[in-house]
């Protein structure tokens, strides 16, 4: 009996990168744009490269890596989404000792100012993760992310109530600043969405541009105007806003960061007051809040 044996298994391409320009065919120096960053990870019938170093079911990374750039020249590609269902059906679909796909991409946000000319979004992504079994086509995973929003507010913010123990030195307050970097994920419902080919079809493209802003939206709107009770509880009045403006939403995460802002304390100079004006960036460390919200 061998002393060991493979629970699980994967492997791919990480780092795929690639800039997309679409022509507008009426007029060539008018274009739209699309930066990737693709990882894509097979999975079946791989055992025996692993315990029998039997190399003939392996699909080298290189060709994973060929493949990807090939289909992003060939296809037209209007979301990421969409993207991603062409890579795990072309990969199932072309090996069939190939069962599986996970695929993640993240897309740089670019803001057109000009037929031509774009500006960087910075920091903020848009991501997708698509988990794949053509041995269950219908019970595929999509999930889309809003990662890197970082936003801060210097009112409206409270947290006391909270308990108290001989640990405890922090105070309540009333009023503090409030800022985070927002990591915000929706799962979709498969089953509102339809088969993966259904996707693939661009069908969906719209959908998909239309949650996107709309879970933008709810974040940034929901933070500017809630008088904050905690982070706790102004994540999840975001999370079920979206769910109830979005049908094909299963579940939303949100993961929050809660960046310190430290009053500093003045009083050394003459009694000098420090009403809420002046503060000193903690960087590290910072609370985390993370929550998973499903509909009733």
């Amino acid at each position: 009996m061998a002393y060991s044996y493979l629970e699980s298994s994967c492997y791919g391409k990480d780092n795929v990168k690639f800039l997309k320009v679409v022509k507008n065919p009426e007029n060539q120096k008018d274009h739209e744009i699309m930066e990737c960053n693709v990882q894509v990870l097979l999975k079946g019938q791989l055992d025996v490269s692993y315990t029998e170093a039997d190399n003939k079911v392996i699909v080298p990374t290189d060709t994973v890596k060929n493949t990807i750039l090939v289909l992003a020249k060939k296809n037209k590609i209007d979301t990421i989404e969409s993207f991603a269902s062409l890579l795990a059906l072309h990969f199932t679909k072309k090996y069939s000792h190939i069962t599986g796909v996970s695929v993640k991409i993240i897309q740089q946000l670019w803001n057109k100012y000009h037929e031509h000319s774009f500006i960087h979004g910075g920091a903020e992504t848009k991501e997708v993760e698509l988990e794949y079994d053509e041995t269950k086509p219908k019970e595929y995973k999509l999930v889309t992310t809003l990662k890197g929003l970082t936003v801060l507010k210097s009112t409206n913010s409270m947290f006391h109530g909270f308990n108290v123990c001989e640990y405890t030195t922090l105070k309540p307050t009333n009023d503090r600043i409030l800022s985070t970097d927002v990591l915000m994920k929706l799962e979709y419902d498969a089953s509102e969405l339809g088969s993966l080919e259904t996707v693939l079809e661009g069908s969906k493209d719209k959908l998909f541009t239309d949650v996107f802003k709309n879970c933008r939206d709810t974040t940034l709107t929901i933070f500017k105007n809630e008088n904050s009770a905690s982070v706790q509880a102004t994540m999840f009045n975001m999370a079920t806003k979206i769910l109830e403006d979005n049908k094909a939403a299963k579940f939303v995460t949100y993961e929050l960061p809660n960046k310190h802002y430290i009053l500093f304390n003045l009083e050394w100079f003459d009694g000098e007051k420090n009403d809420n004006e002046l503060f000193y960036p903690a960087s590290d460390p910072n609370g985390l809040i993370k929550c998973t919200v499903g509909r009733n």
